[in-house]
């Protein structure tokens, strides 16, 4: 496929699609890795190239990936048709793999406050490290949500931050007073903008400029370690640990949809799985028949 094209598609699906930036380029790679794979172009590309290319790759990559390259090839066909290159979507004869519910890993309340205080305040990013973990539980954000936080849209008055997420579209989020207080501490330590795209960004690196998603990613990954959780972290962990505890306590779904920035509540309801699961496994733990023996069948006719 030639840059143009590709470059063209990627311009819909951010302008017309109003695609984040991480899905555009996921998006991308996909489609050009496809048509770099199968030797097709985008008029010639059929349902059984398509199942072809996917049945290769399914060595490689798991149900989730191979779901996501259908969707960015669907995505793409339906923009060749949009622009009058051809009149039919190959993707409608090809089968997505069905996928189980997903349970993502949450961690307790004890383990949260574990890593808070694994963060040695006294060290040159201390300060800014206990202040994104505090946001991350305490507001639920996306790590993308939070590398861009800006400091005009923190109301500490009013006690929320206005975020905009997925598709630009803005939310309001409560922010609790201690996270308010761990920005304000790292704010007197911030270090010097570098530049006016800085001045504005609250979480920024040594050098003064906005922090990437892959620190953010490496500082939850150190924390959790010297916090001595062996669980596989990520800083969307946060994201659905809080989801999760709201939920235990007592919230409503919607309000956490909308603090999620949720555009279905159907992945909401993922939290209420996570908390059934929890409880599950509480009750079968403290159950009182935990331990009894199962006897084998020839035990079973004598008695």
């Amino acid at each position: 496929m030639d840059e143009r094209t590709l470059k063209d598609f990627r311009y819909w699906l951010k302008v017309e699609r109003s695609m984040s930036p991480n899905t555009v380029s996921a998006y991308g790679s996909d489609v050009a890795e496809f048509f770099e794979q199968s030797g097709c172009d985008a008029v010639s590309a059929n349902s059984d190239s398509i199942n072809d290319y996917l049945a290769k790759r399914s060595r490689d990559i798991g149900k989730r990936s191979q779901a996501r390259t259908i969707s960015a090839l669907r995505s793409f066909f339906n923009w060749t048709i949009l622009e009058g290159m051809r009149k039919d979507n190959p993707c409608d004869g090809v089968d997505a793999p069905k996928l189980g519910r997903y349970l993502p890993d949450v961690l307790s309340v004890e383990e949260i406050e574990a890593i808070l205080d694994s963060v040695d305040l006294k060290s040159e990013t201390g300060l800014r490290d206990r202040a994104i973990l505090e946001v991350l539980y305490g507001c639920g954000l996306r790590v993308s949500e939070l590398a861009t936080l800006k400091l005009s849209d923190i109301y500490a008055d009013q006690g929320f931050v206005r975020i905009i997420g997925k598709g630009n579209k803005q939310r309001l989020v409560p922010i609790g007073g201690m996270a308010l207080q761990c920005i304000a501490a790292y704010m007197e330590d911030r270090p010097e903008p570098d530049g006016s795209e800085s001045e504005d960004i609250v979480f920024l690196n040594r050098f003064g400029r906005p922090l990437s998603r892959i620190s953010v990613f490496n500082m939850v990954k150190k924390q959790t370690l010297l916090a001595g959780i062996r669980k596989s972290i990520s800083p969307h962990t946060f994201r659905h640990s809080f989801a999760t505890h709201m939920i235990e306590n007592g919230a409503d779904l919607r309000v956490v949809q909308e603090m999620l920035g949720h555009e279905s509540i159907l992945t909401t309801e993922i939290y209420t799985h996570i908390d059934s699961s929890t409880w599950q496994a509480n009750i079968l733990d403290h159950h009182p028949r935990k331990n009894a023996v199962i006897l084998d069948d020839n035990e079973m006719k004598k008695s």
